[in-house]
């Protein structure tokens, strides 16, 4: 013990001796060492919906080359007697997941595992798509009386946001996903891509249906109004000439 303390205090005299020597200490934020610290890193669910923050995640193979780009905001949502909300901080987000030739997996895990995303891409011929989804939340419970609990959900061989390979997918508006009876996953705004990047950059945009129909319903019914108010006035002038020539015949 005594040999432990003498290093330490060594460091500390190195530090102080040394101009531009700074101790860096570990980040230990990761790791439930205590029970107070697990505490300090465990969601809190809020009562109320807000946007969640923007976080850009990337993923490198063993080559060093992006094999995932993901930027999104994610919400947990809980449903119970009462529906709660919270967000992910990509600031406290640990990244981890492999690249493969035809799979790559994505994991975004808070400190101490206290909430998760896990998204599996699978590349098939020409296109990829994620195929799973798994996540959980162990949150504070809302009440000094309430149980702990924890929130699991899992989708399978399903193809979420399927897109060209040398493309991203898209969307602005919000995709939900059901995770469970009791968990929602809330993805807004979102952008993938994966297996292939050109330099980490994402490539042409593949639009999702929800921002095509934003999009373009507001113009088909633009022009629905337009056309009937010229069917209307073509209508007008037309029955107005015929009156125009009866009265002439008179």
């Amino acid at each position: 013990m005594l040999r432990g303390l003498s290093g330490r205090w060594g460091l500390f005299l190195l530090a102080a001796m040394i101009p531009g020597v700074q101790l860096q200490s570990t980040d230990s934020s990761f790791s439930p060492v205590s029970g107070s610290e697990v505490e300090i890193f465990r969601p809190v669910l809020q009562p109320t919906e807000a946007t969640p923050p923007l976080g850009t995640y990337i993923l490198k193979g063993l080559d060093g080359k992006p094999c995932i780009k993901a930027t999104m905001g994610v919400e947990f949502i809980v449903i119970q007697k009462k529906t709660w909300y919270f967000s992910l901080d990509p600031s406290r987000v640990r990244r981890s997941g492999y690249c493969g030739k035809e799979a790559a997996v994505l994991s975004l895990t808070l400190p101490g595992n206290a909430a998760s995303l896990q998204l599996t891409f699978k590349k098939e011929n020409k296109v990829f798509y994620i195929t799973k989804v798994t996540s959980h939340l162990s949150p504070l419970p809302v009440c000094p009386k309430c149980a702990n609990k924890t929130f699991s959900g899992l989708l399978d061989h399903d193809k979420l946001f399927k897109s060209q390979n040398g493309r991203s997918f898209s969307c602005k508006s919000e995709s939900l996903l059901l995770m469970s009876s009791e968990l929602r996953i809330k993805l807004v705004p979102l952008q993938f891509q994966a297996f292939t990047l050109n330099k980490g950059g994402y490539g042409k945009e593949v639009e999702c249906w929800a921002d095509f129909n934003k999009r373009v319903i507001p113009i088909i019914i633009g022009a629905t109004v337009v056309g009937l108010l010229l069917i209307a006035v073509l209508t007008f002038l037309v029955i107005k000439d015929r009156h125009r020539q009866g009265y002439d015949e008179l």
